[in-house]
């Protein structure tokens, strides 16, 4: 058998880096960058100001107070993307709007609250300093700075950046369009009647919403029976539409492993026994140039192979760190057991309290116990050499997607 870090680093090193290509910004959601995004222009690109309220020179409220208010004719309004007013005098004042262009001559806004907030003339209660409530050009970014670099995944901030600075499309690395399909004659389609024997498919579904926490676009294909022709060409089929392909099902030694059957021999895929539990049997490859996970078929083992292996795989696609889960170290509630020389993920709930983290192992660590991992928020890493550790001890706790 071989280890986890042995798989994983097979994986790494055989996945492909996606293409850049050029995409429209809502299209480049979740994209990573392939490039670096600079302003054109300084942004604000304008002195404007910060509040709604009246455009001054400072020195002639230098003297207000409230039983003494400064009084100033106004000339005119100005509001965002109107220049109208587009200069005072001293002695004089314009209303202004947040985010209008301040009107040269004038080196501070006074807000509204500080008036009575008259139209043909303002009486001001209280004095400001130059640069009172101005949002100066430039304070955000300057015309040439970077503000999203290579390597940026986009989330909606970043978009909205990107925005900001004039671009309407970015060339980015997309996400990664994820197949899943479970295989076995027992699966049934939620919704439709069982007989002896089946069992609704969870998988597909499940590995489904998984890539898509992991930032890729998942698409569930229908599942399929334990006919070796029937897979490979569904699995073919796939590959047009598919920048990774993820199997659950039909990996283990059994008389019907039919993804194992029908996949040892093409492409680079092979299978393994990994030193981990759940999810021992295992096999990776690519088929086509297309990279192909093949998980085992019990829920559990599906999902903890998934996070283990397949997510930092489409992390690396994106030419992202291929990093793990979050994890954290947290004190157990209780004894554990694991078997040794295997690394051992055991479903938990991970807890914070007075400043530290606290983790308590789930009653069901059956690889089928699907009500278990639904009900958990983390996954407790017993390290190969971990037998058996007291309550108390410190271990690493890989957090769950919410």
């Amino acid at each position: 058998m071989r280890t986890v870090d042995e798989h994983l680093a097979e994986i790494l090193d055989g996945v492909p880096l996606l293409a850049p290509l050029e995409l429209a910004l809502l299209e480049a959601e979740g994209g990573v960058l392939a490039e670096d995004v600079t302003a054109p222009v300084p942004l604000p690109p304008f002195d404007n100001s910060a509040m709604d309220g009246y455009a001054v020179v400072a020195a002639d409220i230098a003297a207000a107070s409230e039983a003494e208010p400064a009084v100033l004719p106004v000339i005119g309004d100005i509001v965002a993307g109107d220049p109208a007013v587009s200069a005072i005098r001293p002695g004089l004042t314009a209303r202004i709007m947040t985010g209008a262009p301040l009107p040269a001559g004038a080196d501070a806004v006074i807000p509204v609250e500080w008036t009575d907030g008259g139209d043909a003339t303002v009486r001001v209660s209280r004095a400001a300093p130059p640069g009172n409530y101005i949002r100066r050009a430039g304070e955000d970014v300057l015309a040439g700075q970077t503000v999203a670099a290579t390597g940026t995944r986009l989330g909606a901030a970043q978009l909205g950046m990107v925005a900001a600075v004039g671009r309407a499309r970015v060339l980015v690395r997309p996400k990664p369009r994820v197949v899943v399909l479970s295989t076995g004659t027992e699966l049934r389609e939620p919704g439709t009647p069982l007989a002896p024997g089946e069992i609704w498919d969870s998988n597909s579904f499940m590995l489904t919403a998984a890539a898509a926490e992991a930032g890729g676009v998942g698409y569930r294909q229908a599942t399929v029976g334990d006919e070796p022709g029937t897979v490979l060409r569904t699995l073919e089929d796939q590959l047009g539409r598919a920048d990774a392909i993820v199997t659950s099902g039909g990996v283990s030694m059994g008389t019907r492993d039919v993804v194992k059957e029908v996949l040892t021999g093409h492409g680079t895929v092979a299978f393994h026994k990994v030193r981990m539990r759940p999810g021992k049997p295992q096999g990776f490859g690519l088929l086509q140039g297309t990279p192909v996970f093949t998980l085992p078929g019990n829920p559990v083992s599906a999902y903890v192979s998934f996070q283990v292996f397949v997510r930092p795989a489409l992390r690396a696609m994106q030419g992202l760190p291929p990093e793990p889960l979050p994890t954290v170290s947290a004190v157990l509630a209780e004894d554990v057991k694991s078997p040794a020389g295997i690394r051992h993920y055991l479903r938990g709930r991970l807890s914070f309290a007075r400043g530290h983290y606290g983790v308590a192992p789930a009653e069901g660590q059956g690889s089928h116990q699907l009500a278990a991992l639904s009900a958990a928020n983390a996954l407790i890493v017993l390290p190969e050499d971990a037998e058996a550790l007291p309550a108390g001890t410190h271990v690493d706790v890989m957090r769950l997607p919410s």
